[in-house]
Formats: structure tokens, C-alpha cells, sequence
């Protein structure tokens, strides 16, 4: 009793937001957690394709093509941040739905020194392997030594600020903080945006351009870091969230962090090894190719990151009311969500149809990058609102600490069907098939994904709310 009284004590406060959990209506919590998360993410992107909006201002499509083949590498940050953020903070979600949240602060805190370590160990093995794994990648004799600038910056020295603030993100979303996780995101994507002109074309000499967005990057995500810390410091004295360790979590809450945060990791990662197995296919083709594809996949992350902030939105609510129990309002927060991102994925397929030499011509202006720019991004956007759908459906598994049905999902999308299309296609339909397999490899993984969905809700879904409105 003196627990649950604690807990109701905590939720009263403005920082864990238990309202949003429990009772407020489903489009208005979706929104309270989704816009600041969305904007979060908008930013983020900006200053993603800030690096390649400046690079390209060169007009050298080899320092574009350098940026593009460490973007797979650099995105393994999030995939491991993916393993501590989204496990512990699912799981700091599920222990505030059944109010223990003296566990809930134990797991918070094992999560940020989990971070700092496995970030350094990543950063570590990027330093030792960089030339073989950039060679790997398919950098070339004018691609190599810039990509090894960025690299260095952006990973190895950027690897802890990149990985830690974006696990101290998704620990503020846990407890309901989405504002204050969406403005960490925004401030240190609108810090870069400034960096980038001014280490690129005032401090650093003509030529050294790709270094200097390299070191704007990893200064803007340790300022972002610095930013996280002092805000979860302040958020300790009214949430469960803590920095200072009181106890290790059991073996059971570490295996649920690893249960749900491998698969989201996994995720990430297949993802990154299917854009470094296009990047390593497109260089076939020559380095104007490589940095036709580099800028169409950073564009089309514009949608990919909306439906990502929804998907992190909905998240903590239906993870909060599967553990709660309060199995309506979880399926009402999932539908929801899923509705909003499909809407958005539509609208972005035509603006990207209409608009796509625009598009790709503000990242660089040389004629025939943005000839093959306009062909990819033309077939590559038709998948969009299939790629969240999928996205959405493994978001959903983690809510409901499926971690082994949300790990299949991920193999299956990357493993099963994009990466075999892309080495089938190729050989038949040449660099264009490359751009055509993340759709049908979409419009297959969508299928299958409903069907466990469809066999988890009538297995052990409905069963559990047939038991529960019993015992009402």
C-alpha cells in the first residue's frame, strides 16, 4: 500500500505525466507525446542533411559520396542506443504501469552508465577497423581519405556524446518528458546547422569541408549530452528517472532490457547493413551514382523520421496500459498511431513524386547526380507507408515486451527480403532494381507482420482481456 501511495505521489508531478498514460484521450496523448517527438526528429534530420546540404555546396560529388558511405556507419550509433534506450525504457514504461518505480529508477540509472560503456567499447573497434570497413563499404581512391575524416569525428570521437544523449532521450519519453526530450534533440540539430558553415568555410581551410562537418557534428551531439544530463539530473527530484545508481536491477528486468533492446538494436542494424549493401552495390556504377543514392536516402528520411516519432510516441503509452492492463486503451493508442503515420506516408509519396528533381537539387547541382537522384527517389518514396506500417509493427512488439516477435519482424524486412532482392535484382535490372527492392521487399514484410500480429491479438491478447473483464 505504501508503494502504490508512493507511486500516485510521483505521478502528481509534472515530470512522469501519468495522466497522459491513463486518461487523457488517445489523439490528445498521441499528440502531447508525437509533436515535440516529431519535431525532435525534424530537426535531427536537418542537421543530418545540413551535412550534406554544405558539402554539396562544393560541387565535388566525392566529398558527397565520402559523407554517404559513413552515414551507415554513423547510423549504427543509433542501433546501439536503440539496445539501451528502447530496452530500458520500455521497460522503465512497463514498471510505472504496475507502480514499482523504485525499480523503474534502478533500471534508469543502470541505463546511462550502460551506455557510456558500450559506446566507448563501439567507438573503440570503429577506430581499429575504420580503412578495412571503409574499404569494405566501397570507398574509393578519391572517396577514402575523406571518409575517413568523417568518420573519425562523427564515430569515433563522437561515439559516446551520439550514443548516451540519445539513450537519455528515450528514458525522458519513458516517464512522459517528451518535450523536454524533443527540444535535447532540436537544440543539438539547430547547433549544427550553424557549425556546419563555420568550421566548414571559416575556420578550416578550402578542402578540408568534410572535416569540418564532421567536427560541427560531434560538437552539436556533446552539447546535446551535456544538455541531457542536467535535465534528467533536475527530472530526479519529481520521476523515477535517476543518473546516480541506488542498486542494480534483477536478472529479470536486465534480461527484459536485453529482450526488447536487442531487437531494436538488431532493427537498426539491418537496417544500416542494407543501406551499406546498396552503397557497396551503387559504387558498381561509379561515384556519381554512390552520391545520387547518398542524398536520396538522406531525403527520404523526411516521412521515415515523422512515422518514427509516432511510433516512439506510442510506445510508452501502450507499454504503460499493457502492463496496466488496460488492454482498450493500448489497442486504441496502436490504431491510432498506425492511422496518423499512413496518412503521412501517402501525403509524402506524392510530394516526393511532384517534387523530386526539386528535391534532390538542393542537395547538389551537378546535372547528372541529379538525373539519377530524381529516378531513385521517385520509386524508393513508393515504399514509404509500407517501410512505417513495418516500423510500427515492431514499435508495437517492443510496447508488449515481445522482444522475440519483434526481432523476427526485423529479420525477417532486411534478412528474408530486402538484402536477397538487392543481390537478385541487381544482376537483372542493374542499378535501378537496387532502388526497386525496398518496395517489394515492404509490401511483403507488412504481410507477414500483420499475420503475427494477427496470431499474437487471438493467442494471448484476447485471452488476457477476456480474463481481465472477468475479475471487473
Amino acid at each position: 500500500m505504501e508503494t502504490r501511495n508512493q507511486a500516485k505521489e510521483v505521478g502528481n508531478t509534472d515530470g512522469n505525466n501519468r495522466e497522459i498514460f491513463e486518461d487523457m484521450s488517445i489523439p490528445k496523448a498521441l499528440a502531447t507525446m508525437a509533436v515535440p517527438t516529431i519535431i525532435g526528429q525534424m530537426v535531427v534530420l536537418i542537421y543530418n542533411l545540413a551535412d550534406t546540404f554544405f558539402i554539396g555546396r562544393t560541387g565535388n560529388p566525392y566529398m558527397i559520396g565520402a559523407a554517404s558511405l559513413v552515414l551507415p556507419i554513423f547510423n549504427l550509433s543509433n542501433s546501439i542506443s536503440n539496445f539501451v534506450g528502447v530496452g530500458s525504457g520500455t521497460l522503465v514504461s512497463r514498471l510505472l504501469g504496475v507502480h514499482k518505480d523504485k525499480d523503474a529508477s534502478k533500471v534508469s540509472a543502470f541505463a546511462f552508465y550502460l551506455a557510456i560503456i558500450v559506446s566507448a567499447i563501439f567507438s573503440l573497434c570503429i577506430f581499429i577497423f575504420m580503412d578495412p570497413l571503409l574499404k569494405a563499404l566501397g570507398s574509393s581512391s578519391q572517396t577514402h581519405v575523406f571518409a575517413r575524416q568523417y568518420a573519425f569525428c562523427v564515430v569515433v570521437l563522437g561515439g559516446i556524446p551520439t550514443i548516451t544523449q540519445l539513450t537519455l532521450a528515450q528514458l525522458l519519453r519513458a516517464v512522459g518528458c517528451s518535450k523536454q526530450a524533443g527540444f535535447g534533440m532540436s537544440m543539438g540539430g539547430i547547433l549544427n546547422v550553424f557549425l556546419d558553415p563555420l568550421f566548414m568555410f571559416v575556420i578550416l581551410p578550402e578542402g578540408n569541408e568534410v572535416l569540418g562537418a564532421g567536427i560541427a557534428t560531434m560538437l552539436s551531439n556533446t552539447a546535446a549530452l551535456i544538455y541531457f544530463i542536467i535535465t534528467v539530473a533536475h527530472y530526479s527530484h519529481t520521476t523515477v528517472l535517476r543518473l546516480s545508481p541506488h542498486g542494480l536491477p534483477n536478472k529479470e528486468q536486465i534480461k527484459g532490457i536485453i529482450s526488447v533492446g536487442a531487437p531494436a538494436c538488431l532493427s537498426n542494424f539491418l537496417f544500416d547493413l542494407s543501406q551499406m549493401m546498396i552503397n557497396r552495390l551503387m559504387s558498381g556504377y561509379g561515384d556519381i551514382a554512390l552520391a545520387a543514392i547518398g542524398i536520396e536516402l538522406k531525403a527520404e528520411r523526411l516521412p521515415l523520421n515523422a512515422g518514427i516519432g509516432i511510433a516512439q510516441a506510442m510506445l510508452p503509452i501502450a507499454a504503460y496500459n499493457h502492463s496496466s492492463g488496460n488492454y482498450k486503451r493500448m489497442r486504441g493508442i496502436i490504431n491510432f498511431s498506425r492511422f496518423v503515420g499512413i496518412v503521412i506516408g501517402i501525403g509524402s509519396v506524392v510530394l516526393y513524386e511532384i517534387c523530386a528533381k526539386q528535391i534532390i537539387g538542393i542537395f547538389i547541382n551537378e546535372p547528372q547526380t541529379i538525373s539519377y537522384g530524381t529516378s531513385f527517389i521517385r520509386i524508393r518514396c513508393l515504399a514509404t507507408t509500407f517501410m512505417f506500417i513495418s516500423f510500427h509493427y515492431v514499435y508495437v512488439f517492443q510496447a508488449m515486451g515481445c522482444g522475440g516477435r519483434a526481432l523476427f519482424c526485423a529479420v525477417m524486412r532486411q534478412l528474408f527480403f530486402n538484402i536477397p532482392f538487392m543481390l537478385i535484382f541487381n544482376p537483372i535490372f542493374g542499378m535501378y532494381g537496387l532502388v526497386w527492392a525496398e518496395f517489394a521487399a515492404d509490401v511483403l514484410t507488412v504481410f507477414f507482420s500483420w499475420l503475427l500480429y494477427r496470431s499474437y491479438d487471438r493467442k494471448a491478447l484476447q485471452p488476457l482481456e477476456k480474463k481481465r473483464a472477468q475479475s471487473l
